[in-house]
C-alpha cells in the first residue's frame, strides 16, 4: 500500500521562511558601528608593554613624588570597521544597553577612510595627545616650552585638499600664532566653516594660503575640519616618557598631563580616590571636547571612580546619563582639572566648582 504525502499547510511554509529570513538579517552585517566602555588604564600606574609591566608615566633623571589614588583615563571600544557593521543581532543587544550607543558607521570613519588609515591617524592622535599633555603639564610647571606644527596627511575630497601638502609648517591660523597640532584644532573649530588665512612655511620658503574648513562628522561629533593630519614637535627641557599600547585617539591628553604634574610636584593629588576623567589638551592647557562621554561615564563608574573630570564642551551630553555615584565636573583647562582636584582633598566646600549638571546650555 502507497503511503500518502501530506501536504503541508502554506501558512507554516511561509513561517519557516520567515524566521530563516529573520535569522540570516540578524546575523548580516549593518551600516551601524556600537560604541562601548573600553578598558581603563591609571596613568600613575604601569601597563604591559610587550609581556613587561611598565609605568605609564616616567622622568627618568628628575625628581618624583610618591602618589596615591588613581588618575584613570578612559577608552571607548568601537565595533565596526569603515565597511561593515557588527551583525543586527548584536545592535539589539546594545540598543538594550544604556552603557552602549548605536552610531552610523560615517560618524566613526569618514566617507572613503580605510581601515588602516584610520588606524593610523589614530596612533598620530595619540602620539600628539602625549607631547600636548607633556607640554601643557611643563608649561603649568613653569618651564618654557614651544613646539611646531606640521602637516603630516592631507585626506582626499577635504578643505585642505590641493591648498595644503605633506611636509607644510604652520604658523599662523587666522591670525593667531600655532604652537601645536590641538591648538590649530582649537583654532579651526572656533572659526568656523569661513575663510580663513593660514600662514606656512613650505620648503623653506614664507606664503599664506586661504581655507574654507567643512564641517565633518568624526568620532560622534560634528565640526568644522580641514581634513589633515598633523604632528607637533617641541623642544622639552627634560625627557617624559609616557607608554600606552593599543589605544588611539587624542582622549588621554587631560589625564597624563595630570598624571605628570602629580608626580612631579609632591603631595598626591587624588587625596587616594579613584578620579576619572578624559579630555584633549593642549599644549597651552586648554582642555577639549571628546566623543563617547556616556561609555567613558561608564567605565570609570565599574572602576570604582566616585568622580569624573568632563571637558565644559561634553556636559550637554552627560546630562541625563550620570550613573549613580559618580559626581561629574566640568573643567575646561589643566589648571581648573587641578583647582577641583585640590578642593576635594583639601575638604574645603565643594558648593563653587562647576559641575556638568550646572554647566548645561551655558557658554561660558
Amino acid at each position: 500500500m502507497r503511503g500518502r504525502l501530506r501536504r503541508v499547510p502554506l501558512r507554516a511554509v511561509l513561517a519557516v521562511v520567515a524566521l530563516l529570513l529573520v535569522l540570516v538579517v540578524a546575523f548580516l552585517p549593518s551600516p551601524y558601528a556600537i560604541e562601548r566602555p573600553g578598558p581603563v588604564f591609571d596613568t600613575l600606574g604601569t601597563t604591559e608593554i610587550d609581556g613587561v609591566r611598565t609605568p605609564l608615566i616616567s622622568v627618568p633623571g628628575r625628581r618624583t613624588y610618591p602618589t596615591t589614588g588613581s588618575l584613570d583615563l578612559l577608552t571607548v571600544s568601537v565595533l565596526g570597521t569603515p565597511t561593515a557593521g557588527p551583525p543586527w543581532l548584536d545592535l539589539l543587544a546594545a540598543w538594550a544597553d544604556p552603557a552602549q550607543a548605536v552610531v552610523p558607521l560615517a560618524e566613526i570613519y569618514p566617507p572613503g577612510q580605510t581601515q588602516r588609515q584610520a588606524d593610523r591617524e589614530g596612533v598620530q592622535q595619540m602620539s600628539d595627545s602625549q607631547r600636548s599633555a607633556i607640554a601643557a603639564a611643563l608649561t603649568h610647571l613653569g618651564y618654557p616650552v614651544r613646539g611646531t606644527v606640521r602637516v603630516e596627511e592631507v585626506a582626499p575630497g577635504t578643505a585642505a585638499a590641493g591648498v595644503l601638502r605633506p611636509g607644510d609648517v604652520v604658523r599662523r591660523y587666522a591670525g593667531t600664532d600655532v604652537h601645536d597640532a590641538c591648538g590649530l584644532q582649537d583654532l579651526v573649530i572656533a572659526h568656523g566653516t569661513r575663510p580663513a588665512a593660514l600662514s606656512l612655511e613650505r620648503a623653506g620658503a614664507a606664503r599664506t594660503v586661504t581655507v574654507t574648513p567643512r564641517r565633518v562628522s568624526a568620532g560622534g561629533i560634528t565640526r568644522p575640519l580641514l581634513g589633515v593630519v598633523t604632528s607637533a614637535s617641541y623642544r622639552f627641557p627634560f625627557a617624559v616618557h609616557l607608554r600606552i599600547s593599543d589605544v588611539g585617539g587624542p582622549s588621554a591628553g587631560m589625564m597624563f598631563a595630570l598624571g605628570i604634574v602629580d608626580e612631579l610636584t609632591p603631595g598626591p593629588l587624588t587625596g587616594g580616590r579613584t578620579i576619572a576623567g578624559t579630555g584633549t589638551i593642549c599644549g597651552d592647557g586648554t582642555v577639549g571636547p571628546i566623543g563617547g562621554i556616556v561609555q567613558k561615564m561608564a567605565a570609570a563608574r565599574r572602576a570604582g571612580a566616585t568622580v569624573f573630570l568632563a571637558p565644559h564642551g561634553n556636559c550637554d551630553e552627560v546630562a541625563g546619563h550620570i550613573p549613580a555615584g559618580l559626581s561629574v565636573y566640568s573643567v575646561k583647562s589643566l589648571s581648573g582639572a587641578l583647582d577641583v582636584l585640590k578642593t576635594l582633598t583639601s575638604g574645603r566646600s565643594r558648593a563653587g566648582l562647576a559641575t556638568c549638571r550646572s554647566s548645561v546650555g551655558s557658554s561660558g
